[in-house]
């Protein structure tokens, strides 16, 4: 989503409503300079609750003004996708949706030319400006934050990447689900591993009992999360190789207490990882024949 597309659209006429709907619509899903959006007409049609036909006839007209131009196609299951470009300069040449200043002339005890300030106690006057008034809107987020969001845009891109194609529907709502399952704690590398799994567990299932990505990263009724099964799998794998890792560390220890003819396959990486975890010590290695 751009801020900057979505915002100079929103200061612009576009001549009616639906047409208004869609050029938002698409903004959304721009870049900065206006272009990577790839939606299909049907996806345009479900989200803005327009008529097929409005779509379709707002489109073309928007083509044919030069607000949008096709830069490429996207293949998908139905065969491809257009992906479009705004053209940020015949936007701006649009007519804005500011009021003019009206001027008012003079009159013998001229109106007060702005909003009150509010009360004056102590010296202290109030807010110059009204709350809706442009010099009061929030300024855009800081390089910082927006270094911070582009790295959460891009975990989850790379996490909703992992989900079959084919069954992502709904990008923004699916990748907004991620990025708040990230912020709740979820690490990302945790959820594209649990991602992995369904992917892999659901392969070669029939359209009827896949989970479409909008759902799947959806909190269910009951407040559960269908990714947290991988998560429970993944934890459960991590409990078995840390048994299986202190097991085989024991085992070791062992050998080097017994001085166990099997000692000699021991590296030295494993005796410094057992001279670390005070299993050993440097003179039973030693006495075992090996070098501590």
């Amino acid at each position: 989503m751009s801020w900057r597309i979505a915002n100079e659209c929103a200061e612009r006429r576009f001549g009616s409503a639906a047409r208004k709907q869609i050029i938002m619509f698409l903004a959304d899903k721009a870049s900065d300079d206006g272009s990577g959006i790839w939606c299909s007409k049907g996806t345009i049609q479900r989200h803005t609750e327009l008529s097929e036909s409005t779509v379709k006839r707002t489109i073309i007209d928007f083509l044919r003004e030069g607000i949008l131009i096709e830069t490429g196609r996207r293949h998908c299951k139905n065969g491809y996708t257009v992906i479009y470009r705004i053209v940020l300069e015949r936007v701006a040449a649009l007519e804005p949706t500011a009021e003019p200043e009206i001027e008012t002339g003079v009159t013998v005890n001229p109106v007060q030319p702005e909003p009150s300030t509010g009360s004056t106690v102590n010296g202290v006057r109030g807010s110059r400006w009204t709350p809706n008034h442009p010099k009061t809107i929030h300024k855009p987020p800081t390089r910082r934050r927006e270094a911070a969001e582009e790295v959460e845009d891009l975990e989850a891109e790379k996490i909703l990447a992992a989900y079959p194609e084919d069954r992502i529907r709904d990008r923004r709502t699916s990748l907004r689900l991620i990025s708040g399952a990230v912020k709740a704690g979820v690490k990302p590398d945790d959820l594209q591993q649990a991602v992995k799994a369904y992917a892999k567990e659901s392969e070669g299932y029939t359209r009827s009992k896949v989970c479409f990505s909008d759902n799947w990263f959806k909190m269910r009724p009951d407040g559960s999360f269908r990714w947290e099964k991988g998560l429970v799998q993944m934890q459960a794998d991590r409990e078995k190789a840390r048994e299986a890792e202190v097991k085989g560390r024991a085992s070791l220890a062992e050998w080097i207490h017994e001085r166990h003819p099997l000692c000699r396959h021991i590296t030295n990486r494993q005796i410094e990882d057992l001279i670390a975890s005070k299993l050993v010590t440097p003179e039973q290695v030693r006495a075992a024949g090996l070098q501590a």
